[in-house]
């Protein structure tokens, strides 16, 4: 993720706010069944300080942009600058719960990093992915952001199962954004400075129009499966590799 959007992105946004109202929603007992949590790609740690205040969890954050890492804001969560990829024999299985929120689609090679995952996944581990949702609405913003793609559900099934992976549940999310993202789209075609994409991209501008987009994002029903800014999946080894 650019370090633009680390400096854009706070924990009073509305994007942010309503991910985790879509996690809990989605399955609000997967957190507090978990014993040992982490988040692959934490950045500058909103989720995990969600997952603190909300859960009274500690989530283990593992990234590799050390500008985010030092502008964390857990409070007690262990902050680790780590490539999983390394497959460290002391983390293999160690979490039974481990967010990928926001990464897979910076990545060239899906399956590679999932199965580097998976190395740090318990047997009965689940893993919760959110990525952005509709290839239709990639943009200058996506471009900008380092996103490769954008997924559909069917995209996203294929990908996973390619790591003997079946996703238990799932949800889109952000319909009410749906024209917000086609609106984006013409409105940066005419931008270059990738900064500047970033700001007009993902920047509520104001503290009115942040709670304004809160109140419409909500008015949806969840889960949903028709369409959608972003998709949520809660997935776990296929009964075949169990």
């Amino acid at each position: 993720m650019a370090d633009r959007w680390f400096e854009i992105a706070s924990a009073d946004h509305f994007w942010v706010r309503r991910r985790f109202e879509v996690l809990r929603r989605l399955d609000d007992e997967v957190v507090p069944d978990a014993m040992q949590i982490a988040e692959i790609g934490c950045g500058h740690g909103l989720l995990q300080r969600q997952v603190e205040d909300h859960y009274g969890r500690e989530v283990t954050g593992f990234d590799l942009n050390e500008y985010a890492l030092k502008r964390n804001l857990s409070n007690r969560s262990r902050l680790c600058c780590y490539d999983i990829r390394q497959q460290l024999p002391e983390l293999h299985q160690s979490f039974d719960l481990i967010f990928l929120f926001d990464v897979l689609e910076h990545l060239p090679d899906e399956t590679q990093f999932l199965n580097a995952v998976l190395y740090h996944l318990g047997p009965r581990g689940k893993l919760i992915i959110n990525v952005p949702a509709g290839q239709w609405a990639f943009s200058a913003y996506d471009t900008a952001a380092g996103h490769i793609r954008r997924y559909s559900i069917a995209k996203l099934r294929e990908v996973v199962k390619r790591s003997n992976l079946q996703i238990q549940s799932w949800t889109y999310w952000g319909l009410p954004l749906v024209p917000t993202l086609a609106i984006r789209k013409l409105w940066l075609s005419g931008l270059h400075d990738q900064s500047k994409v970033i700001s007009s991209g993902f920047d509520s501008r104001s503290p009115v129009i942040n709670h304004m987009l809160s109140l419409l994002s909500r008015c949806e029903p969840l889960p949903q499966k028709w369409l959608g800014t972003s998709l949520m999946a809660i997935l776990q080894r296929s009964a075949t590799t169990s």
